[in-house]
Parts: C-alpha cells; structure tokens; sequence
C-alpha cells in the first residue's frame, strides 16, 4: 500500500502516512490504520477538482495589449490629480472668474489679455491705503498641499500696464491657525515693464501642511509707490514631478500606473469624449501647444449628479494629447485615443434628429478631419502641419499610434427603440471610410454601446462585424451574480469576427456595498480567467475607471485613491496588476473534466485559467476560489515531469467588505509563498488546500 501510495500521490501525503502507520505498535494495527488513512486519502481525491493543464501544446498568443488603463477625467483625476498643477483656476477662465480665488483690495477682471483662447487676467491695483492690501489667494483643489523640505515652482505672467516696477508677495499660509503668522514661508517676485514676460521662483516648504492656500499680495518696489499690476495664468508645481518634467504629473499617481504595467492606456475618457453639447466635447486640437494658450473646457462630470455636486470641477487641458502620448511612452503602453464621431452623449440626447444635438450626417468632415489630423499628430513627419505642433513641443519623433476609437458609449436604435436606424454605424462608417484610405494600416475601434447585453448589444455587434472594425468596445459594470454567472462569457464568441476590446469594466457591488471592498475585486480576478483563457479573440481589457480624490469623487469602485499628499491602491487595482505582470505569451489549456473551470455548475465557484511565458520558461496558473470554505485543488502538469518548487502570490482576505485606506494602505495586499510540485505519475502534480474568498497564482519554471 505504500508503493501504491509513493507512486500516485506527493511526497507529503507518502511521508505523513508512513510516520502514521510506523509509529504504531501492532501490525494488525498497522494494517487498520494504513486501510483508514488510505480510505481517507482517496476520498480526498475523489472530492478534489483536478485541473488539467497541457504544457506540451501552446494556445493562442497573449497579446502585449492585453491588460492596460483606462483613463477618464471623472472624480478630480486630471486637474486636481494626475495633473500636478495645485492652483484651481490658474488663468481666470471659469465662468465665474474668480472661482477658486479670494480676492483683496483693488481688483478688476480684464480681458485682452496675451493668450488669444484664454484672454482673461487680473489687475491689482492701489488699494488707496497703505494698510488695505491688494492681492488674491487660492483655495486649490481641496486646499493647497505642501510636504516639508519640498520645493515649489511658483510661476505668473505679468507686467506693470503703466510702467514702473512692483513686487509680488507670494506665500504660503494656514489660515485656520493660532500661529502669530499665517504665512509659513514667502518670497519675492520683482516684476518690472508693460510687456507681459513670465516670471518664476522656487518655494521650499518648512513643514508639511495638507489644507494651506497660496497667497499673492501686491506691494510696492522699494521705495517707490505701488503700481498697478496685472497678472495671468498663476501656476504652482512641485518640482519633483514624473520624469521631472515642469508641466508634469504628480509624481506617485504617475508611479502607480507605471507600476501596473500597462499594455495599452485608452483616454482621454468616456462621456467626457462625447460632452453633453457639442461644444463641450473633447478637442484634441485644444490640448496641444503652450499650455497658457489651451481652452478652458467644461467638465460634463461637475454637474451630472446633483448629490455629489462640483460646480467648480473643469479641463484646465494642462493634461492633453501630447502629454498622454508621451505618458504611454514612459509606460510602454500602446496609446489608444479616443474621439468624438459627432455625437454627444445619448442617455443626455436621446433623440438624434434634433437640430444642434448632434452632428448630423452631412456635417461631419471637421470631426473626420481631426481623426486625419490626430493620426498626423502621432506619427506624422517634422515638416508636415500636425507633426510639426509635436516636435515644437518636444518630440521630433513619431509616438507610433496603431489604433483609435471612433465613439464611446454610441448606439443604433431598432424600430421597438425609437426608430431612428443606424445613427451611430452610419457615421462609423463614414470615418471608417477615411481613416482606411489615408491609414490603411491604423486599427479601428467600435463599440457596442453602454451595456454587456440586451437590445442595443445585440444590435450593434453584427454590425461591427459588417464594418469590418478591429476591435469593439465593450463596457459593463455589473452586480456579483452577474460577474458569478459570466465566466464563459467570451468562449463563445464568434472567431471570425473582430476582436475584443473590454474598455470599461468593474464589479459593482449592491447600492448598499458599492465601494472598493475585496470581494468585488476577488469576483473581478474571477471574470479575468475567462478574458484570459480567450486571448485569442479578446486583444484589450481595462478596468475603470482608474482614478479619484477622496473628497472629490462621483463614482467608485476606483481602482486609485488619493488626497494632496498621499495615495492608495485599491484590492481592484492589484489584481490588474497582478494579471499585467503575469500575463505570459500563450494561452494553455486548463480543464476539469475536460471543462473550462469558469464558476460552472458543479465546480465549486472556482475559476482558473494558465498560461506559459517563454520570456521566463514559466507556466503560470491562475485560480480564484470565490466560495465560502477551503478547497482542495490538484493541478497535473502534463508535459513536465519531476519535483519543482512553484512561486505563490496570494491574494485573500477575511472580511469581505473591508478595503484599503489612506490610513492603511496595504490592509489587503499579495503576498508571496511557495507551494510543492511532486513528482505524480505521468506529470508533475500540485497539490494545494485553497482558503475560502482566495486568488492565488502559481508561477513553475519548466
């Protein structure tokens, strides 16, 4: 019985039954207790899934792409996040102009100002009193935040309109303070001429202060009396940005998707892309070039819920496309962009046929122009127009784009809906036509509308199939029961048609529970083994979206939170990090009784899927055990032979409802281990007791 034992079970269950069955005194004893425990072992068996994975034969390949970010300027993530600038607005644009500012003194709003598309500034004059101070002070973006020992770049256009000469206070202050001084470190700007010149200076903090404002007062130079001043575009970086680039990204958000390892970043974002009005789409055009002289743009996400209301929310632009693509650089990302196809946003305008809504049919060549000229912008020579607006700004050299989004969340109405036909693939097809015959080699990207199924769904996949599109764009953000119950979903998706792009996707939770706890997140690792096990038609998946500030946002889950000085990476956010880095080459068969292990019936709630990486000869399996109890779990490794030591990552959690904090970050993290590959009959064997809630990955080099 222990020949029969060594032979078809690990070394440990041989060891354990040997010491059982040695230590005790009679052989009748013996020959009781090696029955019992021999019983006992291969019931164990008879209960335990066996996942068969065929390491000889490799599947279809990952695609590079396949796992990336997706941002969108929803919940403060540009101006107020990502985007490192800490003075809210900086050139006086928001239709309240002093928004943002409070103002002391002498102070007028003009506007003929040095920036053609931002022409508004202020002037600071004499107040009449050499005791009542003129000057402005800045909130930020929920208060201006300084780290002790960092250094400040304070910078302002300015002039003296009649000549002369005056000096700029410019501090730093904590007005809620029992401090003799608000004003906790100052400095000197001298500002002299009536022609408009950029002045700068560098502020380092004394201490750290999470709620300051930046204060400016207007004094006189030396001994001569105060001039009138007028000032434009006030801006406030740290210094130490990403890269350390001075119109930069804040350095530890920008460390945080680099870290994810993103195959492919889509932005600029979803709903934002299509506006609520035409004219608050997003133009690509107006985010390029000096950043004193890009549009204020209305932010369509400051007034869609009135329960979480921002109406100081706008696109400063200071984050725009030559910024994007030179982030998809520094991450090794493909760069996706998206663009408007002339539609605004549906669920807002239902009804195409209005006058002004949309763009109709016939009034579409300057939205498929900007597609041309976009195209040109990436990758177009130093000599032709767009291409030299990107090496004007810094880089002479193509960002290589291979693939653009025509649309968002755009649909198709049947007769049962509104009658209104194809309202979307018409104009897909229209910048389809042009796109190909300028860029044959740039890949297209369609959608499928806001939702995973139903009428619209069902509507617009055949015709993205009919248009020949690269990829489509799918979105679902869906309940627990949904994301249990879709583990095969994209097994039978037609191979002949385009491929899969999953663009925004997320476990939400019940009302009562969307937020970012773990068991969301564990149902999210669930869903991706069957992104994963389908790689040969789903090229793309991002979750989203991607960023908010704690006290600014209007929806979550979110894979990234963050106030002004510190940041968290939710349970969401380390397992596309955990999926990203552990991707592999090719897909390998994992089955269980010669199924797909996707949360079936009968299969325990688990879902797992492999793949090997030739870059590292490993094998690599994913398992998600989204049940309440501990199970056992066995992994035959056909095609390798012999003991191995796999390398674990594991992530797993007690309680389903917590999450990290700013105040505990790293609550619920993976956590390395190892695990024992035996030597079974005929393969490797791997053999583990998987906790309940659990992901675990088990990476064995061949």
């Amino acid at each position: 019985m222990l020949i029969f034992l060594r032979e078809n079970f690990p070394t440990s269950v041989f060891l354990c039954t040997f010491v059982a069955i040695t230590s005790l005194r009679t052989t009748k004893m013996k020959k009781f207790t090696t029955l019992c425990l021999l019983a006992g072992w291969l019931t164990a068996s008879a209960q335990t899934p066996v996942f068969e994975v065929n390491t000889k034969k490799l599947g279809a390949p990952v695609q590079p792409t396949m796992y990336g970010i997706f941002f969108e300027d929803i919940n403060y993530a540009a101006d107020g996040g990502l985007y490192a600038e800490m003075v809210k607005n900086r050139s006086f644009e928001f239709p309240q102009h002093l928004m943002g500012w409070r103002a002391y003194g002498k102070v007028d709003i003009k506007n003929d100002g040095p920036f053609e598309r931002n022409p508004h500034y202020v002037r600071l004059g004499y107040s009449g009193h050499s005791d009542k101070f003129t000057g402005l002070e800045n909130e930020g973006f929920f208060g201006i935040a300084v780290k002790e020992g960092a250094t400040y770049r304070f910078s302002v256009w300015a002039r003296c309109p009649e000549g002369g000469k005056s000096t700029l206070e410019v501090s730093f202050v904590k007005n809620n303070t029992m401090e003799e001084d608000q004003r906790f470190v100052r400095t000197k700007i001298n500002i002299e001429g009536k022609e408009w010149k950029k002045y700068t200076a560098e502020i380092k903090s004394p201490r750290t202060e999470p709620k300051g404002a930046l204060r400016i007062f207007l004094r006189k130079n030396g001994k001569d009396p105060i001039t009138t001043t007028d000032v434009e575009h006030i801006s406030l970086f740290p210094t130490d940005t990403w890269k350390g680039r001075e119109n930069g990204m804040r350095k530890d958000l920008a460390q945080a998707l680099f870290d994810m390892h993103p195959g492919v970043f889509r932005f600029p974002g979803g709903c934002i892309v299509e506006g609520t009005q035409l004219p608050d789409r997003y133009q690509w055009k107006n985010t390029v070039g000096p950043v004193e002289n890009r549009p204020l743009n209305e932010n369509r996400w400051h007034y869609t819920f009135d329960y979480r209301f921002y109406p100081d929310y706008f696109q400063s632009y200071g984050l725009g496309f030559f910024e994007f693509f030179q982030l998809c650089e520094d991450f090794g990302s493909e760069p996706l962009p998206v663009i408007s196809c002339g539609l605004t946003c549906q669920f807002q305008n239902p009804d195409p046929t209005k006058p002004g809504v949309h763009a109709g049919l016939d009034e579409l060549e300057p939205y498929i122009q900007d597609a041309l000229d976009l195209v040109e912008f990436a990758n177009g020579p130093v000599d032709s127009k767009w291409g030299k607006v990107r090496a004007d700004m810094g880089h002479p050299e193509p960002f290589n784009l291979k693939y653009l989004g025509v649309g968002n969340e755009q649909w198709d109405y049947d007769d049962a809906h509104g009658g209104y036909g194809p309202v979307f693939t018409a104009r897909l097809k229209k910048f389809s036509d042009a796109l190909r015959a300028k860029y044959p080699d740039l890949k297209l990207i369609g959608t499928t509308g806001p939702n995973s199924e139903g009428w619209d769904f069902d509507l617009l996949q055949p015709r993205m199939k009919e248009l020949k599109v690269d990829l489509y764009d799918e979105h679902y953000y869906r309940n627990e029961q949904w994301f249990l119950s879709h583990g095969l979903r994209y097994d039978t998706y037609d191979r002949k048609g385009p491929k899969i792009f999953a663009g925004e996707y997320a476990c939400h939770g019940s009302n009562k529970h969307k937020w970012n706890h773990f068991y969301t997140s564990l149902l999210e690792a669930a869903h991706m083994t069957g992104i994963e096990r389908n790689a040969d038609i789903v090229h793309m998946a991002t979750y989203a979206p991607l960023f908010a500030h704690v006290e600014g946002w209007q929806w979550r889950p979110d894979a990234i939170w963050f106030d002004n000085l510190r940041m968290f990476k939710s349970v969401s956010y380390y397992v596309q990090q955990l999926y990203a880095t552990n991707k592999g080459t090719n897909v390998l068969s994992l089955t269980w009784n010669g199924k797909p292990v996707a949360g079936q019936e009968g299969q325990n709630g688990l879902f797992a899927s492999s793949v090997f990486d030739n870059n590292t000869n490993e094998v690599i399996i994913k398992v998600v055990n989204t049940s309440e109890t501990e199970q056992p779990i066995s992994i035959q490794l056909k095609g390798m032979k012999g003991t191995f030591t796999a390398q674990t990552i594991t992530l797993s959690h007690n309680e389903m409802d917590d999450e990290n904090t700013l105040d505990n970050p790293e609550k619920i993290i993976p956590r390395p281990g190892t695990c024992q590959v035996d030597a079974g009959k005929g393969a490797s064997l791997l053999l583990d007791n998987l906790p309940a809630r659990t992901f675990r990955i088990y990476k064995i080099k061949k």
